[in-house]
């Protein structure tokens, strides 16, 4: 039902789902949803640059921000409140395992296992790489001309498509920054740095005519001059590090009435290392998910100048 303001009573929703986009990290500029532009998407059709997490269980969402009184007077009495700290965190489990979903619930930097080059020595995160592949004039975020070489891969095989490294320093990482590399002498001048932590990675669908046609298109878009493919069998990632991965995010939750609710998070970064839980399924199979903690960091809303963490936004449902 619906009283007369034509809201509806209760909020009642199955499963909430996570969206991705990435914040630049040299200018400090992360992505902000206009939930009055975009707030009815449909969930498997966000708009750009979001990209779909899936689903996640076990949402859940805290605010740390305090309020304490102002006293006034003599006896001293309840003038007013003021809030002495702003925060908030959430906590959920990733559905679905892969590239992206690591390295936001690890939080610290993680890496592209590249195929190693004969005769490298071995490396915890992987060892040195063999040559990346250049890429072709005409190449397209699902579509990679590689000439000759599409010999040496096969259909299902992952792909880290990037620029080398070349001494810089900084945030590196197309598309999305996925270390920060303190100087050159800390990667030992691997030529490969870069495709090894990008999240521009994709994986081959189909080969032709020179071609490694991509099951979705790369993350960071259609290639620019000087990327390079090099081949991965999976990733890592680790313990430790100095690397934080930050990035915006949005959760849309709907209603069985057809209401919405999305909570929007233009800055988080993780606060904890990497975590699994289990959950049986029995006949012995176990369900292995990543958990994900995060807290949120402040921006500016334009429409004030109040500095804040998250938004929340309520669509009623249609009538």
């Amino acid at each position: 039902m619906a009283g007369a303001s034509g809201l509806d009573v209760g909020m009642v929703g199955r499963r909430v789902r996570g969206y991705f986009a990435p914040v630049d990290r040299g200018a400090g500029a992360p992505v902000i949803f206009d939930a009055a532009v975009w707030g009815r998407f449909g969930v498997g059709a966000a708009p750009a640059p979001w990209v779909d997490l899936g689903w996640c269980s076990g949402f859940r969402r805290s605010s740390g921000t305090k309020v304490v009184e102002v006293l006034a007077g003599a006896p001293a009495m309840v003038a007013g409140q003021v809030r002495t700290q702003t925060g908030a965190e959430i906590g959920f489990e990733f559905e679905t395992w892969g590239r992206l979903q690591m390295a936001l619930a690890a939080g610290s930097q993680t890496m592209n296992l590249l195929k190693v080059a004969a005769g490298a020595t071995a490396n915890a995160s992987g060892g040195r790489a063999g040559a990346a592949v250049a890429l072709g004039a005409g190449s397209t975020a699902t579509s990679l001309v590689v000439g000759a070489a599409a010999a040496a891969f096969a259909v299902g095989d992952l792909v880290a498509v990037d620029v080398d490294y070349a001494g810089q320093a900084g945030f590196v990482g197309t598309g999305v920054s996925g270390a920060y590399v303190r100087s050159a002498a800390a990667v030992g001048g691997d030529v490969n740095y870069v495709r090894r932590v990008t999240l521009n990675v994709g994986r081959v669908a189909s080969i032709g005519g020179g071609l490694l046609g991509l099951e979705v298109g790369l993350p960071a878009g259609v290639p620019v001059a000087g990327m390079q493919a090099s081949p991965m069998v999976g990733f890592c990632d680790r313990e430790g590090g100095s690397f934080f991965a930050e990035w915006s995010a949005v959760f849309v939750m709907d209603g069985e009435q057809g209401d919405r609710v999305i909570f929007h998070y233009p800055r988080l970064q993780a606060m904890q290392g990497g975590s699994e839980r289990e959950s049986a399924l029995g006949g012995g199979l176990g369900r292995m998910r990543l958990v994900g903690a995060f807290r949120a960091l402040p921006v500016v809303d334009g429409n004030d100048g109040e500095s804040c963490v998250s938004f929340r936004s309520y669509f009623p449902a249609a009538r």
